[in-house]
């Protein structure tokens, strides 16, 4: 059996492309064995075929080229070892954050299931809620251009990105806007987050204990009445506002086109 592949057969032999092991030669990582100086045509030998497979293993495990070159070129058990070792810490902080945005599109597949069989609108109503995590970003928001600037700022500020944040973006009113019935005046915007190794100056928490809640069909700029139906409620039956509102739509016009299916939550902290 013949023992010389021209560079077409090589590629085919290993499910590659020619361009690539025309790189290869190019970088030094996979030279020719042969080059015929009348033609140059480039050819192969069959002690080159475990050299092409060790190349692709490692590009499999997601080692650089520049890497994969460095051992080729030295060989050294304790260094392959090391590389060995880097990789799975880095695969291990991939399957971390992989399991992150699996939970946060199981949580946003929870809220939207559970919104969709919300058939009281519009009815106050009283719910204990326990200590939620959040990165919060203080800042006044009057539009929507704002929001979406601060969300923006607040992402970038948090080392988060919007995969991981999925549907758990609210805002909050200041008790003193709405002692002043100017609730489309916001005071921050939060992040709901889960995760315990987030570091950041802005984090903090919304406490735990009885709010006074209310569901409505449409978006933010629907919310002054039914701010001031929670707020009827609240004195009605003798509670009192105890901190900044918190103001979450969690069916808008990116998920449904149909605005009869908008759906916003507004929850008020109160005590007797």
């Amino acid at each position: 059996m013949k023992n010389r592949f021209s560079i077409g057969e090589m590629a085919k032999l290993h499910n590659t492309t020619i361009k690539t092991l025309r790189y290869y030669d190019e970088i030094d990582l996979l030279k020719p064995l042969f080059t015929d100086r009348n033609n140059s045509y480039r050819y192969y030998s069959t002690e080159q075929f475990e050299q092409l497979n060790t190349i692709n293993y490692l590009k499999e495990l997601g080692f650089s080229l520049k890497e994969i070159k460095g051992h080729l070129d030295h060989r050294d058990i304790d260094g392959f070892l090391h590389l060995l070792e880097e990789q799975k810490r880095l695969t291990e902080e991939k399957i971390k954050e992989l399991e992150r945005i699996n939970n946060k599109f199981r949580d946003r597949i929870k809220d939207i299931t559970l919104a969709q069989e919300i058939k009281e609108l519009e009815i106050p109503f009283i719910k204990e809620k326990k200590e939620r995590k959040i990165v919060r970003l203080l800042e006044k928001i009057c539009s929507e251009p704002q929001l979406e600037v601060s969300l923006r700022q607040l992402e970038n500020l948090s080392n988060m990105n919007s995969s991981i944040f999925i549907g758990g973006v609210g805002l909050t009113v200041s008790m003193r806007n709405i002692f002043n019935n100017k609730f489309n005046e916001y005071n921050s915007i939060f992040i709901l987050v889960e995760e315990d190794d987030i570091q950041s100056p802005l984090v903090t928490t919304l406490p735990e204990g009885k709010y006074a809640c209310i569901y409505y069909n449409g978006n933010h700029n629907h919310s002054p009445e039914h701010y001031k139906s929670l707020l009827n409620f609240i004195k009605e039956n003798g509670f009192q506002v105890i901190g900044d509102s918190i103001e979450r739509t969690i069916i808008d016009h990116y998920i449904s086109g149909s605005k009869e299916d908008y759906l916003t939550e507004i929850q008020i902290p109160i005590k007797y």
